[in-house]
């Protein structure tokens, strides 16, 4: 499963909607020993595009 949200993340990241909707679906997606390798990726893949997003799911999943 791991593969395949970040395979979608890629497709959809031209658009920071379907992003965000994606980013929200892959969380609901993965198991939690996932997350932590997923939320790495995404600030190495993202982070200069769309760290306010990757902030707020990450931050509050961390609270």
């Amino acid at each position: 499963m791991l593969e395949y949200v970040k395979t979608v993340l890629m497709k959809v990241s031209f658009d920071k909607r379907l992003f965000e909707k994606e980013l929200r679906k892959a969380l609901n997606l993965l198991v939690p020993a996932e997350i932590q390798e997923f939320k790495e990726w995404c600030y190495n893949k993202f982070s200069k595009s769309y760290e306010p997003v990757l902030n707020k799911y990450f931050v509050s999943l961390a609270g």
